[in-house]
């Protein structure tokens, strides 16, 4: 009988296991899949955005940025890096903010790392803090529009999309990027 009870336990040990893998690969590639058609949303109204993707040493993608605040606030989202089309990586972008705040907001937003070194900032132990280290333009279409390639010099061009929801006010905030593994 304890023999059975074993193999059983086993059985049981290895679908459990499996089962979590299983979903681990489904939670992975919903991130892929998501990050890949918010890119190719951005560069359907952003045709300034696909030309600067084609210069990328990567682009990191967050599809759905949620942010929430009344006084305090926080912002969560899952992301994928994306190498020539790939995911290479997953990350989390979470941030925390005070001041005079209110409301709830979803968004999206790329980022479009120009050169190696602005991309190994990322893997950093402590993770990426937006605004520390290597220099982040903030872009929108009008911006876009003007830009060439002998303009574009800095180290990452951000691009927020999306957005859908309401919050106002005034606040501090700080941003975070970490390396994930999406299970």
């Amino acid at each position: 009988m304890p023999r059975t009870a074993l193999v059983v336990a086993i059985v049981i040990a290895s679908f459990v296991a499996g089962t979590h893998a299983a979903v681990a690969e489904d939670k992975a590639a919903e991130i892929t899949r998501e990050a890949q058609a918010a890119l190719a949303s951005l560069y359907a109204k952003v045709p300034k955005a696909k030309e600067l993707g084609a210069k990328a040493d990567a682009i990191l993608v967050f599809p759905k940025v949620t942010k929430a605040g009344l006084g305090i606030g926080g912002q969560h989202g899952k992301g994928a890096l994306l190498k020539r089309g790939k995911t290479v990586a997953y990350y989390d972008t979470t941030g925390g903010s005070f001041g005079l705040q209110v409301g709830v907001q979803t968004y999206g937003y790329a980022m479009f790392f120009m050169n190696p070194a602005a991309t190994q900032q990322l893997d950093k132990a402590d993770g990426f803090e937006v605004g520390v280290g290597p220099t982040v333009v903030v872009m929108d279409e009008g911006k876009a529009k003007n830009m060439t390639t002998t303009t574009m010099k800095d180290d990452i061009y951000a691009f927020i999309f999306g957005q859908k929801g309401l919050m106002a006010g005034i606040g501090i905030q700080g941003n975070k990027v970490t390396k994930i593994d999406p299970k």
